[in-house]
Formats: C-alpha cells, sequence, structure tokens
C-alpha cells in the first residue's frame, strides 16, 4: 500500500469537504513522531490539532483503555451510569479555576461542549443573545458556524447561521487593535445592535486558537468579567485548545485574576480518545431541566478512563512544568534566528502553545511564505500547521512528552526551513 494509492482512493470515496493537509497516510504512531504507510518518519508538531498533550499512545493513557475494554465498551451514561464519568466530574470541578461549586457535564467533541455551553447559558438567564469575538473558532456544529469568527473556509455555503449572535474584534496589538478599542466595540454592540439585558453568554479563547495563538490581555479578560457582572450576563471561556498543560498550566484562565462562570473543554483532555465537557458553577449548571443535557455516546467510558490516565500523567511527570520549559526553548530559538528571517513579525506564546506570524516587507501578512517554511518542514519531517485570520501564522504543538533529543532534532529542521 502505497500513499498514491491511498490518495487516489480518497478521492474517490471522501468528499473535498473533508479537507485533508497532508499528502501520506498514518501508519503508526508513539509518542511525538509518526510513519507513514511506506515507512516514513515525521516529528509531529500538529499533535492532532493539539489533542495529544500526553504524546501518541503513552503507556499510561494506553493501559487505562485496555482495562476499561476488558469491563465495558458502552451503556450510555444517561441510562446506565458508571463511576468513571462521576470520578471525572469530580476532578474536574476541583482542577478548573475558581473557588465555587461546580458541576461537569461530559460530552464527545469540542464543538458539542460550545453548543452545550450556550444551552447552558440560555437556560439560566432566560435570554438568547450570544456574543463572540472575531478570529475566534468554536465549531463547525451550525451553532459553532455562527460563533466563529472567520468565513473562509468554516462558513462558506453553510448559511443561515442561528440568529442573535454577535461578534466584536478581539484585542491583537500586531494588527492594531488594542483592549481598549476591543471593549468600546462591545459598548457600542449594546448601544447599536442587542440591549445587554438579552445576551446570555459572552464567549471567548483565553488564546485564540484558530485565530492565530492570540493571547487575551489581563485588561482585556477583566474587562469582560466586569461587564458580564454589571450586565448580568455569562462568561464563558473555550479552553478546548488551551486546557490540559497547553499554556502552562491545567487551564489557560489561570493564569488570569478572574474567573469563568463556564468553562468548555476537549482535545486533550483524554489524550486521543474523543471526550469534552462543560464545566460550570453549580447553580448555572443545574439550570437545564432533566434529559436537558446528554448525547448517547457523552462521556464514553473507555474516553473517560483515558481522560482520568491523562491527568495523572500530567501530574506525575509534571508535563506542564516541561511544556512551559520546552516552550521557552524553541521562543529562544526562533528569537535567535529573527535578525536573518525579516519575515518574522511576532513571536508569541504562553507556556507550550507558542506561534510565530509571518509579514511580508511591506508590513502585510505573508501567507506565501508560511506555506512555504511549512512545506520545506514538512519535506524536511517535520508536522507543522498554520493558522491566523490571514494564514500566515505557524503554531507549534507538540506533545508535551517530547524528548529533548527529538525536541533539538525538530527545531534544527525550523530553522533549516525558515532559512531555506
Amino acid at each position: 500500500m502505497t500513499n498514491a494509492e491511498l490518495l487516489r482512493r480518497k478521492d474517490a470515496a471522501t468528499p473535498r469537504g473533508v479537507g485533508v493537509m497532508c499528502n501520506f497516510y498514518a501508519d503508526r504512531a508513539l509518542d511525538a513522531e509518526l510513519w507513514d504507510v511506506e515507512g516514513k518518519r515525521y516529528i509531529d508538531f500538529a499533535a492532532g490539532i493539539a489533542v495529544l498533550n500526553t504524546g501518541h499512545r503513552h503507556p499510561r493513557v494506553m493501559a487505562a483503555i485496555q482495562a476499561q475494554l476488558e469491563r465495558f465498551t458502552h451503556t450510555a451514561y444517561q441510562i446506565v451510569p458508571y463511576a468513571g464519568y462521576v470520578q471525572l466530574a469530580e476532578t474536574i470541578n476541583q482542577r478548573t479555576p475558581g473557588d465555587f461549586a461546580k458541576k461537569t457535564a461530559l460530552f464527545t467533541t469540542g464543538a458539542e461542549a460550545v453548543e452545550n455551553a450556550v444551552k447552558i447559558a440560555r437556560a439560566f438567564t432566560g435570554r438568547p443573545a450570544v456574543i463572540a469575538f472575531g478570529g475566534g473558532f468554536h465549531g463547525r456544529t451550525m451553532m459553532g458556524m455562527a460563533l466563529t469568527g472567520k468565513v473562509a473556509p468554516y462558513k462558506l455555503g453553510f448559511g443561515p447561521f442561528p440568529a442573535d449572535v454577535y461578534h466584536v474584534p478581539y484585542p491583537n496589538a500586531l494588527h492594531g487593535v488594542s483592549v481598549e478599542q476591543s471593549l468600546t466595540a462591545l459598548q457600542h454592540l449594546f448601544k447599536s445592535d442587542v440591549d445587554p439585558k438579552r445576551v446570555a453568554a459572552i464567549i471567548f479563547e483565553p488564546v485564540q486558537g484558530e485565530g492565530g495563538f492570540v493571547i487575551a490581555p489581563d485588561a482585556f479578560v477583566a474587562g469582560l468579567r466586569a461587564i458580564c457582572d454589571e450586565h448580568g450576563i455569562l462568561l464563558i471561556a473555550d479552553e478546548v485548545q488551551t486546557g490540559f498543560g497547553r499554556t502552562g498550566k491545567l487551564f489557560a484562565m489561570s493564569h488570569y485574576s478572574v474567573c469563568a462562570d463556564l468553562t468548555t473543554m476537549a482535545k486533550s483532555l483524554a489524550g486521543g480518545m474523543p471526550l469534552s465537557a462543560v464545566c460550570g458553577r453549580a447553580e448555572i449548571m443545574d439550570a437545564p431541566a432533566p434529559g436537558g443535557l446528554g448525547g448517547t455516546y457523552a462521556g464514553n467510558p473507555v474516553a473517560v478512563a483515558a481522560a482520568l490516565a491523562v491527568i495523572d500523567v500530567l501530574d506525575e511527570e509534571r508535563l506542564i512544568e516541561r511544556g512551559a520549559e520546552l516552550g521557552a526553548r524553541l521562543k529562544a530559538r526562533l528569537e535567535s534566528v529573527r535578525p536573518q528571517v525579516q519575515q518574522i513579525a511576532e513571536i508569541r506564546g504562553v507556556g507550550a502553545m507558542v506561534a510565530v506570524e509571518f509579514n511580508g516587507r511591506d508590513g502585510r501578512p505573508d501567507a506565501d511564505f508560511t506555506r512555504r517554511v511549512q512545506a520545506r518542514a514538512l519535506e524536511k519531517g517535520l508536522l507543522l500547521l498554520s493558522c491566523g485570520t490571514y494564514g500566515n501564522v505557524i503554531r507549534f504543538l507538540f506533545p508535551l512528552t517530547i524528548s529533548d533529543t527529538l525536541m533539538n532534532e525538530a527545531l534544527d529542521i525550523l530553522v533549516d526551513a525558515l532559512a531555506d
């Protein structure tokens, strides 16, 4: 079996709407390495889009999955409950930011978590409207697309979208949007488009993922909290990509002095198994009536077992601290070549959530240079992902378990790709 053969079969059997970045097909993977069906090895700095903070096939996670497979794989928690779901909910309640009583509901995907967070917010407040931000990404479901602040490729041809969803600019100093301008735009929205007393929630990413790893300034998050408190609006932190150690804390909101009312999470929660969650203030989470939340596969027992193991691994192997060290090393290496790579407009990141943005000599976003760096790195065996509103950002999502030797090899490839 070759990559070319599989490519032909893929084109004949699957729709073009499922866009595929790589032209090779995975055969096996371990930790931060992946091999294709022809035996070529890649260093994986994509990690299934931030899913594998504990790496491919971590032994502890695999053992937990195998043990659960020997017991049962599915009952539907709403029909026959099981202890793992309760244990994971208790753990998440204890570990999310906020010194208040919390409850957690489990789901399957990040988009599903976002959808349910909106449902919960509407049920609690009795209000319909939701505010999100330009550049944000919240999923590919209808509500997820409505909340997402990027048209191409996510919204093209799929409208109309759910009503009562509004967007304001997200602060980004490099692109000329200050915290004051963003918060002023929110106040202007209240004057021109929606009464704040009709707004159920404001949803934001503490660090935008698809938007380019743009970090929310402290003053911005504090400003959102103050506006929400003033108008009785709930604050939802979308931690689907930032959660579980990526930012040098278990959750990105731990970097701030204020807390969200609801937190969505998924991706690295379960080490590659499909699982998501919504955690929030207990009284808010209890707003939906019995039966209003759930799903046939929500909180699957195998995925739950994996998640419990992931949290143990993060703690016992000190991967959150490890990730912060690796992120600092990556940023230092990028800074060292910055004088030679004039396209580097900004190197940014918190913990292991690091990105580099490229502009041309005219100061405009340079998506073409970004694609060339990405392609050259892939030729050399390093898998990178792009992101950003203009497609001119490379984000780095290496497993936090990556060895020093492999990290150094990857950084050498990255520097060579930038030089080429």
